[in-house]
C-alpha cells in the first residue's frame, strides 16, 4: 500500500507512475485520496482541540472544587460533557473517514521504479539478456504432453478424475523427478545463505491481505469458506507474513528465507493451446526465495537474486533469457520485476519459469513490517520475492529439450538427486 505521506508530497510522480502501469483515472483517484485524507486532518485537529479544552477545564474543576466554588464547578462539569459528547461524535467521525481512506489506499497499485520501461502487453517488455543455445530437435520430436504418456511420469486423467483439470498426478520417475528438483532447489538455496522453512500452505484473511493477495485476487484464489482461509498461490504469502507487525532489530537484516510449498491458482478464464500439458495448471509445486532488507540495499538484493535463479537455470543446462517487464505488465504489487523465461525446444517458444520482483514499502506498509534505521526512527523495510524455482514448465522444458531416441536424458546436476539419468 502507498503511503499517505509520499502521496500528499510526491503527488505528480506517484500519478505519472501509476499511469506507467497503466492505471485508470489516477489523477482522480489520487486527489479523491488527498481530498480524504484532508478532512480527516482537519477532523482530527478538531477533535484533538475539544479534547485539550475538556482537559483544560477538568484541571479548573479540581481548582474549584478545592476553593468551595461549588456552582462554578458544575457549570464547567456541564460544559466539560458537552465537549466531551463532541470528541466522541468526532472520534467515531474518525474512525469512518480513516476506514474510507484505506480502502481507497488499497485499491492504488504500486508505483513502478524508474527503470520500468512503459507498455501495456508481455510484447513490449525489456529482454536484458539470453543466455545458452536454442537446442535443434529432429522432426518427430514430441511436446511433453506427449512425452509424458510414452515414459508413463504424469497422469492428467487420473488427476481429472480425482479433482479436476489442471490437478496432475506424477508417478514413477515423474515423481521422483518433482521430489529432485525440489530437494535441489532448496539446498542451492541454502548454500546461498537463505534460511529454510516450511511454511502452512493455508493463511487467514490478514496475511492475504498484508501481501497484497486480497482484496485484489480473491477470484484467483481458493478459498476454504468454513474457516475463512486462502490457500497459498505461493509461498511468498506465508512466508512474508512471518514477520507481519514486527520491528526487525537492524542487525538481524537482511533476513533471507527459502520454503516449498504445493501453489493453488484458479487461474479462471484460461484456456488453449498455450496452456496445454504443465504449462498451466491448478496445483503446482514451487520453491520460493524472499528477503527483507533495508531500503537502500533492495535492488542490490534484487540482482543478487537473479544471478542465483539464472544460475539455477545454468546448472540445469536450460537455454533462458531475462525479462524487464514493462508497467501494463506488471503485478498489482510490484516496483520492479524480473521474468525468467526457459526455451521450449518442441514447443518452439518461451515459457516464464520465474518472478523475481521487489516491491519496495509496499507490502511492508500492509503488513506494518519495520525496523529501527541508525537514528533511532522506524522506517518502513522493503520486501522481494522469487521464484527459485517453478517446477512446472521447467519440467517441460527439460523433457523436451532432452529427448533422445533412447528416452530423456537429465542433465549431469540432478543424477544424484534423482537417482537415475534417463527417463525410458
Amino acid at each position: 500500500m502507498l503511503q499517505i505521506a509520499v502521496l500528499r508530497e510526491q503527488t505528480e510522480q506517484i500519478i505519472a507512475g501509476l499511469r506507467k502501469k497503466n492505471y485508470n483515472n489516477a489523477a482522480a483517484e489520487v486527489a479523491a485520496i488527498l481530498d480524504l485524507d484532508q478532512s480527516r486532518r482537519t477532523l482530527q485537529a478538531s477533535h484533538d482541540e475539544v479534547q485539550a479544552r475538556a482537559n483544560a477545564l477538568a484541571r479548573e474543576i479540581g481548582g474549584l472544587m478545592k476553593t468551595g466554588n461549588k456552582a462554578g464547578a458544575e457549570q464547567l462539569k456541564a460544559e466539560t460533557a458537552e465537549l466531551k459528547n463532541k470528541a466522541k461524535q468526532y472520534s467515531e467521525e474518525l474512525t469512518a473517514l480513516e476506514e474510507n481512506l484505506q480502502a481507497a489506499l488499497v485499491k492504488l497499485p504500486n508505483t513502478p521504479h524508474a527503470s520500468v520501461p512503459p507498455g501495456r502487453t508481455p510484447e513490449e517488455n525489456e529482454v536484458l539478456l539470453e543466455h545458452g543455445d536454442i537446442p535443434v530437435l529432429p522432426a518427430n520430436a514430441q511436446p511433453h504432453w506427449e512425452l509424458i504418456k510414452k515414459y508413463d511420469i504424469i497422469d492428467f486423467e487420473l488427476g481429472n478424475k480425482i479433482t479436476g483439470a489442471g490437478f496432475p498426478v506424477y508417478k514413477n520417475k515423474g515423481a521422483r523427478l518433482q521430489r529432485a528438483l525440489i530437494n535441489f532447489f532448496l539446498e542451492e538455496a541454502a548454500q546461498a545463505g537463505y534460511i529454510e522453512v516450511q511454511p502452512p500452505i493455508l493463511v487467514n484473511e490478514a496475511s492475504g491481505y498484508g501481501t497484497g493477495q486480497l482484496p485484489d485476487k480473491e477470484g484467483q484464489m481458493y478459498h476454504a469458506t468454513a474457516d475463512n482461509y486462502y490457500l497459498v498461490p505461493t509461498a511468498e504469502v506465508p512466508i512474508t507474513n512471518m514477520y507481519r507487525d514486527e520491528i526487525i532489530p537492524r542487525e538481524q537484516l537482511p533476513i533471507r528465507n527459502a520454503g516449498y510449498t504445493p501453489c493453488f491458482r484458479r487461474e479462471a478464464g484460461s484456456w488453449g493451446a498455450d496452456v496445454r500439458g504443465l504449462n498451466r495448471l491448478h496445483q503446482f509445486d514451487k520453491v520460493e526465495i524472499v528477503q527483507i532488507q533495508e531500503p537502500e540495499k533492495s535492488y542490490e538484493a534484487l540482482e543478487e537474486m537473479s544471478l542465483h535463479i539464472q544460475g539455477l537455470l545454468q546448472k540445469l543446462e536450460l537455454p533462458y533469457r531475462v525479462l524487464r517487464l514493462c508497467g501494463g505488465d506488471m503485478s498489482f504489487t510490484s516496483a520492479l520485476t524480473y521474468d525468467m523465461e526457459v526455451y521450449s525446444a518442441a514447443q518452439k517458444r518461451w515459457l516464464e519459469v520465474s518472478s523475481c520482483s521487489n516491491f519496495e514499502t509496499y507490502q511492508a506498509n500492509r503488513l506494518k513490517l519495520r525496523y529501527k534505521g541508525e537514528n533511532g526512527k522506524t522506517q518502513l523495510l522493503h520486501t522481494l520475492n522469487g521464484s527459485a524455482l517453478a517446477l512446472p514448465r521447467i519440467v517441460a522444458a527439460l523433457l523436451e529439450n532432452n529427448q533422445t531416441p533412447d528416452g530423456i536424458k537429465l542433465p549431469a546436476v540432478l543424477h544424484s538427486y534423482c537417482g537415475f539419468e534417463m527417463i525410458n
